[in-house]
Formats: structure tokens, sequence, C-alpha cells
């Protein structure tokens, strides 16, 4: 979920440099999270153009302890956060207090201009840095009322896979992890890109921030079939009408049968899905391609170049041509056919 963004994305097509990710870490250091920023933004992928830098901090040089039982060792200490473009806190012991050396220096990074995001626990952190107050963030469900109690000046929702609100960023737990890294990745460098990446990991496709976390209150359902076939059959039929009704049809439900699998399963409605695939592909053509916008808009299923131009700024406040124009891969050979905006 993005509430709003000012940052500008950082792109090495200018001067070669990369975007510097500095990850903090900090006994006993949670392994996941850390493994979650290293994929997206440390692996180097053959093929792939290496648009960040990634290296890992600590209060001090040295080896840090894991809540793995294995020890890191974090070769730069806090000063290291004076050069990051990104600053990444990968989990925190949320009992744990905040060294007042750390607090200076996350302060002094998000004063700078860094991008600071908080992976599951590690809004711990952001929070007793003050970086959150006044704004909604998320964290793990289960330490939700943990979190609100302890820092009153954030409003906490655990209803949320992520919030992003430009310059800082916090996730629910585990796999939401690598939903914000690919989202952040997503608007750095566009949704081609990170889809991309995503497949070289194997991951699902992109959940929205917006979808809800699996917590362990609900009461189980009994076992129904999987919709994964339903969403690869309309996944390549975007450019047709596809409705709700005919998806439906599709598996020999009721609509109402489908609403709820869908929420069960993919946590947003048949059509909130629908709509956000469209525009995902939307991305990826404007970004690759020198179609005119309204070639897209039929491409996609959104009929016209208007109907594509309002749910293109519905969803990511700006035009397709303003996207295309930061986004286009410098692969594609323009034709000067992109549309108005």
């Amino acid at each position: 979920m993005i509430e709003s963004s000012s940052r500008t994305a950082v792109r090495p097509d200018g001067d070669g440099a990369l975007h510097q990710v500095v990850a903090l870490v900090h006994a006993p250091q949670p392994t996941f999270e850390l493994g979650c920023a290293a994929e997206v933004f440390g692996t180097r992928r053959p093929g792939f153009p290496p648009y960040y830098d990634f290296r890992i901090c600590a209060l001090r040089p040295g080896p840090v302890a894991t809540t793995a039982g294995y020890p890191l060792h974090a070769t730069a200490g806090l000063s290291a956060l004076d050069g990051a473009d990104t600053v990444v806190v990968p989990g925190w012991v949320p009992e744990a207090p905040l060294p007042e050396e750390i607090r200076g220096a996350l302060r002094g990074a998000h004063a700078r201009g860094a991008r600071m995001v908080g992976l599951c626990s590690g809004a711990y952190a952001l929070a007793a840095a003050g970086l959150l107050d006044g704004r909604r963030a998320t964290t793990h469900w289960r330490r939700a009322a943990h979190f609100a109690a302890r820092f009153p000046r954030v409003r906490m929702d655990a209803t949320v896979l992520y919030i992003d609100h430009g310059d800082v960023a916090t996730s629910a737990g585990a796999a939401a992890g690598i939903d914000l890294c690919l989202h952040l990745v997503r608007a750095d460098h566009g949704a081609g890109y990170a889809a991309r990446v995503g497949r070289d990991m194997g991951v699902p496709p992109h959940r929205e921030g917006g979808q809800p976390q699996f917590t362990g209150d609900a009461v189980p359902r009994r076992t129904e079939p999987s919709v994964a076939p339903l969403l690869d059959w309309v996944s390549g039929r975007l450019g047709t009408r596809v409705s709700v009704a005919e998806m439906a049809a599709r598996l020999r439900v009721s609509p109402r049968t489908l609403a709820r699998r869908f929420t069960d399963q993919v946590g947003v409605s048949p059509g909130q899905w629908l709509l956000t695939q469209r525009i995902s592909a939307a991305r990826t053509l404007l970004e690759e391609t020198d179609l005119p916008v309204e070639a897209v808009a039929v491409r996609v299923g959104l009929s016209s170049a208007t109907n594509l131009r309002r749910r293109f700024h519905h969803a990511l406040g700006t035009t397709p041509a303003a996207y295309r124009s930061t986004f286009r891969h410098r692969s594609a050979t323009p034709t000067g056919h992109d549309g108005a905006s």
C-alpha cells in the first residue's frame, strides 16, 4: 500500500553510480529478513543490469550473533549509513532497546534523504527512532498489539502486507519482506524489471501492499480446489474482456463462491485482482515496447486510452506517458508513438 511517494527513482543512467542499499544488523539478528533484502538487492544475476550495491553494517564492525545460531561478520560500522540511498533494518528483537548511536544514525540518514525500510520487526527500530510518529506502519500480525502499546504515536495496521510512504516503508512478517523489497525495485526501475527479478527468484507474482496478512486467527475452511489454474488462464487472456461471471463459470461455481475463494487464497476480490493484472501488464508494455497508449489499453483489456489513463492515475498517481518516460528500458527503440498523456 502506497500512501504517498515524493521520491525520485534512483537510476544509474547518468554517471553510472549504483543505488547504495545498506542493511543495519544488530544482535541477535533475524536471518530470514536479512536474506530477503540480500536476495533482492545484493544478488548479481547474469543478464540483469546491476542497479544496486548491497552491504551490511552494525553498531561496531565485527561478528554479529544471529537468531539461527551462527554469526555474521559486519565489515562496516554505522558510518556506512552516511552514503546509503536506502537503509534497511531487516528485523529487530522487539524487546531490545535502540542504542542511542543507532537512533542518531537512523535519524541522520532519514534527514539526509535516504529511504528507510523496516522489514517485519525492523519497524520497531524505525519507530524507536521516531521515524514513524503520526504515520501508519505495519509489522508481523502477532506483534501488532505489543507494537501499538509501545509506540502509541504510530498508527499500527496489521491488516496489510506493507506500507510505503516514499521515504519510510514497513512490511509484515516473513515473505512480506520480499513483497516490499520487490515493490521498491518496481518503484525504482519499473514493473518489467521487478518481474524479471521475481521470476529469477522463483517467487509468486507481485502482491500489492494492501492485500491482507494471513493470520492464525481465521477459522480454517474446508479444503477447496486452488484458483491457481484460473489465474494462469486469465493471465493469458488479458486482452479479452474476461468477466467475473466467466471466471466463476470456468471453475463451475457461483460468483459468490468465486469471491470467497479469491479472498481466502489470493487476498483480494476477483475484480480487483483482474484490474491489478491489467495495470501490471500495461506497465510492462509501456516499459518494453513503443506501442501507442491506445494499443496498450486494448492489449491489456482496458478498451481505451481514456480508461487506461483513468485506471493508471488512480493506481499509480501518474499518466501512462509519464510512466513510460521514467521507466522505458534503454534497450527499446522508440518510434515516437508513445501516445498522449
